[in-house]
């Protein structure tokens, strides 16, 4: 059985190699893509069966933002949303025979776990400015400037860490019972997996919406009005 740290890869584009995961993201990406079109281009107001589907997740998103970051969802549903519905594909990739799922490698966790990072840095400075953004540094005093800046890294690098090891480890796992122990034991195991990669992509998601809110917490938050918040 090959590394998990490992990469497969396919082609090179210049001196660039392209891995294996990195094509299955293109392909996720395409397929997400795709979809988006064409299910906005077939909304009415009579929705169809697949159009409530898909306002249930985004009401549920925008419920989600509501309860956790106590803001109107608007400037955050589509980064929020997006992040989770490519996180859930990925995890849930495993169910396609010979995939694996891009989130069981270093590159792509790390690269959405930069994305957050720079989704931090840009809502914060959206909201109050890049002074306000940097004052948020200073909370509840000066002398926290130095920790405060470490702890935006290091919460940068616990996201990396927590997919990574979370879709990994899954992976690895059932591959070593499925080489020991044939086709049809690993297959419990591989239910938990799939669960596990929802809680994953939930739990990345809800974290993102935490170190949004807290980087714009002290600018100028948009409460959400009492009569619209969602009953908790």
């Amino acid at each position: 059985m090959k590394s998990p740290l490992s990469s497969i890869i396919v082609f090179h584009v210049g001196p660039a190699p392209i891995s294996e995961s990195v094509v299955t993201t293109w392909a996720i990406m395409l397929v997400l893509v795709i979809g988006s079109v064409a299910v906005f281009r077939h909304l009415s107001l009579v929705p169809s069966r697949t159009q409530v589907f898909f306002e249930l997740i985004v009401e549920t998103v925008d419920s989600q933002i509501r309860d956790t970051m106590r803001l109107e969802p608007g400037p955050y549903r589509a980064f929020i949303g997006t992040l989770f519905i490519f996180i859930f594909i990925c995890n849930w990739s495993s169910l396609v025979p010979s995939v694996e799922p891009p989130t069981a490698h270093l590159e792509t966790d790390a690269a959405l776990a930069f994305l957050v990072f720079l989704a931090v840095i840009w809502f914060g400075v959206r909201a109050g400015g890049l002074g306000g953004y940097l004052r948020t540094f200073a909370s509840p005093n000066p002398i926290m400037i130095p920790l405060n800046f470490v702890e935006s890294l290091t919460r940068t690098f616990s996201l990396l860490v927590r997919l990574f090891g979370n879709v990994m480890s899954g992976v690895f796992v059932i591959g070593i019972v499925l080489s020991l122990a044939g086709l049809l034991v690993p297959i419990p195991l591989m239910a938990l997996d799939l669960l596990t990669g929802a809680v994953q992509a939930y739990i990345f998601a809800v974290l993102a919406m935490v170190f949004i809110a807290g980087s714009i917490g002290e600018t100028v938050p948009t409460p959400v009005p009492s009569s619209e918040r969602t009953p908790s």
